[in-house]
């Protein structure tokens, strides 16, 4: 699928390790966000990272797709891995499935030896909503902007502060599945912790230093009570 990535901006992670072209999708444009995203495989900071699997996760509302364009990509969902690859098209992720994404980077040959997979390119991209607690470009921004300061400067991981943002972007934690009733738990732990605690205890899910629409990250925190507080600066630079 041919995809034109001059025509969006740029977010970069990991020192250059990930970069994400935000983008209108080829062929669905109606959908809330899309990205051409990259993995560097043989990069420093995605070999440092190889073995922490980003933390498993669901998304009560939306679809999320995935089409790898070049590599492989691996897509764990339902306890099930899944090595994504450009012959097997578009991937659906169905709301309230838990599921993580992650480069391949562990497979033999791809730390950028001799005929290793140097990079994995795909399309991710998600289905439009009415909620305003989505997956969407605000969230990616300031997700990616959060790992850099953990991963590349090296501060320690919050989980107040994964939650708040989390939940800012209709996502969240997923606990182990023998729990009984698990998703409709992690869901509230995720509104009661990372939402209304998080906001009590001065954590917004949303940064100007990471966003570029902040006056929609504005609006979003005015919905909740507990993190109207921190929209208020943004009423300063009318």
């Amino acid at each position: 699928m041919p995809v034109d990535a001059s025509l969006g901006r740029t977010i970069t992670a990991f020192e250059g390790g990930i970069t994400t072209h935000v983008i209108t999708h080829p062929s669905h444009p109606e959908r809330v966000f899309a990205y051409e995203v990259t993995f560097l495989l043989d990069h420093p900071r995605i070999i440092a990272v190889a073995s922490l699997k980003p933390p498993l996760h669901f998304h009560p509302h939306q679809e999320e797709y995935i089409e790898v364009l070049e590599g492989r990509l691996a897509v764990e969902v339902g306890g099930r891995e899944y090595m994504l690859a450009p012959e097997h098209g578009e991937f659906l992720v169905r709301p309230w499935t838990n599921h993580r994404l992650y480069p391949p980077v562990s497979e033999k040959g791809a730390g950028g030896g001799e005929g290793g997979l140097r990079r994995t390119r795909f399309l991710l991209s998600g289905q439009d909503t009415a909620e305003m607690f989505r997956l969407d470009t605000v969230f990616f921004e300031n997700w990616y902007g959060y790992q850099d300061q953990t991963v590349v400067k090296g501060e320690n991981i919050d989980l107040v502060q994964v939650m708040s943002m989390f939940d800012a972007g209709g996502s969240y934690l997923s606990l182990p599945r023998w729990i009984p009733f698990s998703k409709t738990l992690a869901r509230a732990l995720g509104i009661v912790v990372g939402r209304w605690l998080g906001g009590i205890l001065g954590y917004q899910p949303f940064h100007r230093k990471w966003t570029t629409d902040w006056q929609l990250a504005c609006r979003k925190m005015e919905l909740s009570v507990f993190q109207r507080r921190f929209s208020d600066r943004c009423q300063k630079t009318k």
